[in-house]
């Protein structure tokens, strides 16, 4: 059995949280699926034997997937936000996630196909509006506000006016 982190983000999936975080493993790097863990008995959601939890990683944070049936819905209130370095990895990612039964939203934000949100977020987005040029910042800001995924091309165009 693998040793439980001091401190993991817990997920609440419907039945589905081990194809998440099989997704989540084949899909980002320092990801896997650590452990699962089956149900000793029945629960309210399932029989003994479903799987229950599944351990696993991305990008090096340690999360616990709970099988925990319908009642509760991921929201944007929680998302990871993924930060790239180029347009490549953006659109990989962003591609990835959508492409597979996610859907698209504003300003770099995803829901994958489990509801979880996520931001696809460039490093040179997070330098833009932090210009200490606040006309730049603007310009760079503006320019975010009108996109799905980032366009990082269009977001240095901007800063530079």
């Amino acid at each position: 059995m693998n040793p439980i982190a001091r401190n993991t983000v817990c997920l609440w999936f419907d039945q589905d949280a081990e194809a998440a975080a099989r997704f989540y493993a084949a899909t980002f790097p320092d990801s896997s699926v650590d452990a699962v863990t089956r149900a000793p008995g029945d629960y309210p959601n399932g029989k003994a034997g479903d799987v229950l939890t599944v351990q696993f990683t991305v990008l090096g944070i340690p999360c616990l997937g709970l099988n925990g049936g319908p009642a509760v819905r991921h929201s944007e209130a929680f998302s990871f936000q993924i930060a790239t370095d180029t347009q490549d990895e953006t659109d990989r990612y962003w591609n990835a996630i959508v492409g597979n039964g996610g859907k698209a939203s504003a300003c770099g934000w995803c829901k994958d196909r489990w509801g979880l949100s996520w931001q696809i977020t460039p490093r040179v987005l997070m330098r833009a509006i932090a210009d200490p040029d606040p006309a730049a910042a603007k310009r760079a800001f503006e320019a975010m506000m009108t996109m799905g995924r980032i366009d990082i091309a269009a977001i240095e165009a901007a800063r530079r006016g």
